[in-house]
């Protein structure tokens, strides 16, 4: 299996083989220098003893007395010489047994630690067989398949409560406490009889609010409809025949652990790790894929109020996620100035551009234009961390989305991700924190809480809750359903305090309508297990394209033998890639290095298609798109592109 670094800081060799190596040659160096020390002992000796033999030669013949005097000096000092000789002889001899015994020991002392160290090693692995083996051996038991109950509506007048319905648990994930409390509100479904029906759906309102709904029902019917029923699915096909399968992965038997094990604490990107445990796709495709739900954005267009628009934005904030559920591996690290473009103009209105803006930390610059009205960009850097047991992702950075019409300008940031059973066990997802969706133009506000799994809760899991506010801070809608399946929205149409918990807090209840699905996640397609897990806008992600600028990730050599089935050759190239890449940083490096000896200023990296500016709404530094990609594309004038692989 080929060791490889995925990055700049990853020159280093396994611990084990590193410590031993050092070892040995200290022990080795040592041993020499004690021998040469020997050897000078005995020639001090030797030719001590002959400076004492000449001196008492001297003495003995007959000589002026002042000569007589200074003979008899210089032999008190060859006296004391050979005092000080002996001690130093003894002293070292002392050190050179003591070495010598000490050096043994030292030797078996390590050869006893890479035993114990090896039998863990085999331990852990025989465990991970064994926990792999009781997986399936429970999975083919009969009545002990697990069950999960969605977020179901409510009866005539019943509490639905924001924990949601009690389910079943996995018996084979891994269960931890929740980290936050109970959700502040209830949710009461309003008494049909107080209410038009409008067809099969509850859609009048309270006596305060009978034009509001009706007004929206429009969009929400039409959102119900599409977001995923297969016949509209069907008509909104593209044009263009894109590929429905890739190659299947390759039966590889590999311990994840046998690679992470000396990387505890570590960056992420800095860990030593083989495409083995990669999806062939980079993190700018998988950037690409939080617009699988445009639609969504395309319905937000239409929407009347701000409020009710919100709605919809919340829906895909959540639902870029419903593709990490099943997807453990690690996507490619974009090289930089990398680049992935996805023009969806002629089939769906949008096309989208990604450019890797930075190596150390990574970051990559997002921009999105669609003609049907709305436009987002993003710059996200990945921070990581590995803790042993389970594996932190945290994405960095605002995602911006404005709507042409409007003028709304919508800000949030994504959650953190985990990925747990690191060491042993199926590796397991998990999106936990808060999202806030503020719009900058009305003020309203959405607070979307992705509640963390825990065995000791009833909630049903991967669950989302939230609530949409405007300016003056009242409740307009409820959001709840979990970040895998679907999203629903019910139109608050009263809300008051409820009775103080046991823990002292004041709920807040919320009567509201029938909830409304906005968004449900696609079934995914068939053999999916064997391809990554991959969507099917994911299955034509990597589709190779004519036209692309020559740093689009398509054309990585690496990730394209990887998709194809051949890791030990993608490894050998990913290899030669980042070797390229390390050598380009040299030379920048040592361009800074002239440029500041000779007093001017080194600009550094320059990103091609994005620039550095102040965003005006969060104040912070940001990548933004400057023009002149596709512009390029139409000229095929790739002139200025550098050349990354």
């Amino acid at each position: 299996m080929h060791r490889l670094r995925t990055d700049d800081s990853g020159d280093e060799e396994p611990a084990s083989q590193s410590d031993k190596s050092e070892l040995h040659g200290t022990l080795k160096t040592l041993s020499s220098k004690l021998e040469d020390l020997s050897t000078c002992n005995d020639l001090i000796a030797k030719h001590g003893a002959a400076l004492q033999r000449s001196l008492s030669e001297l003495e003995n013949l007959k000589l002026p007395a002042e000569s007589g005097e200074k003979i008899k000096a210089v032999n008190e000092r060859a006296t004391l010489f050979r005092i000080t000789s002996n001690a130093m002889i003894n002293a070292c001899r002392d050190f050179l047994d003591l070495a010598e015994t000490h050096s043994r020991k030292w030797q078996r002392m390590l050869q006893y630690e890479r035993e114990q160290r090896i039998r863990l090693e085999e331990t852990i692995e025989q465990l991970a067989k064994q926990h792999n083996s009781l997986e399936r051996a429970c999975r083919g038991a009969p009545g002990l398949s697990s069950s999960s109950t969605g977020i179901t509506s409510t009866a005539k007048g019943s509490v639905q409560s924001a924990k949601g319905e009690a389910s079943d648990e996995d018996e084979e994930t891994e269960y931890f406490d929740a980290m936050e409390d109970a959700p502040a509100f209830i949710t009461v479904t309003a008494d049909p009889k107080h209410h038009r029906r409008s067809g099969s759906n509850l859609s009048g309102a309270s006596e305060g609010h009978p034009e509001d709904w009706n007004l929206e029902d429009s969009v929400f019917e039409s959102s119900n409809q599409s977001s995923y029923n297969e016949s509209t699915c069907k008509d909104l096909l593209p044009k263009k025949r894109r590929r429905t399968r890739i190659p299947d992965k390759p039966n590889y038997s590999l311990n994840l652990w046998s690679i992470m094990k000396n990387c505890i604490g570590k960056e992420l990107s800095k860990i030593p790790m083989p495409v083995n445990f990669n999806e062939p796709l980079s993190m700018l495709q998988r950037l690409t894929e939080d617009l699988e739900y445009h639609e969504l954005l395309d319905k937000a267009v239409k929407c009347e109020s701000s409020t009710e628009q919100m709605c919809f934005v919340a829906a895909f904030s959540v639902s870029s996620y419903s593709t990490t559920v099943h997807r453990t591996a690690k996507p490619f690290n974009p090289l930089l100035g990398e680049t992935y473009e996805l023009d969806r103009l002629e089939e769906f209105g949008f096309r989208s551009l990604c450019e890797q803006v930075s190596h150390h930390p990574p970051a990559a610059a997002h921009h999105v234009y669609s003609k049907r009205g709305w436009t987002l960009w993003q710059e996200i850097t990945i921070a990581s961390k590995f803790r042993g047991k389970y594996l932190s992702i945290m994405p960095l950075g605002a995602i911006h989305l404005e709507f042409h019409s409007s003028g709304n300008h919508y800000v949030w940031r994504k959650v953190t991700s985990t990925v747990h059973n690191i060491i042993v066990g199926k590796l397991w997802i998990d999106q936990s924190g808060e999202i806030e969706i503020v719009n900058h133009k009305s003020k309203d506000k959405c607070q979307l809480k992705f509640t963390p799994y825990s065995y000791f809760s009833r909630d049903v899991p991967r669950k989302v809750t939230g609530v949409v506010s405007d300016a003056d801070g009242k409740a307009h809608y409820v959001m709840s359903g979990t970040w895998d399946e679907k999203m629903e929205c019910s139109k608050i149409v009263q809300s008051s305090h409820g009775s103080t918990s046991t823990e002292g807090k004041q709920k807040t209840v919320y009567q509201t309508l029938s909830p409304k699905v906005l968004w449900k996640k696609y079934p995914l397609p068939e053999n999916a297990e064997n391809m990554y897990f991959f969507s099917d806008l994911a299955l034509t992600l990597n589709e190779p394209e004519e036209r692309v600028a020559p740093t689009d990730s398509r054309l990585r050599p690496d990730q394209r033998l990887m998709e194809s089935g051949r890791w030990d050759e993608a490894n050998v190239e990913k290899q030669r890639l980042e070797e390229k890449q390390r050598a380009v940083r040299r030379r920048r490096e040592a361009e800074a290095v002239e440029a500041l000896e000779e007093g001017k200023d080194y600009e550094g990296y320059i990103p091609l298609w994005f620039e550095r500016k102040v965003d005006a709404v969060t104040g912070e530094l940001i990548c933004v798109y400057k023009g002149g990609y596709w512009e390029a594309k139409d000229k095929q004038d790739w002139s200025t592109c550098p050349d990354i692989f």
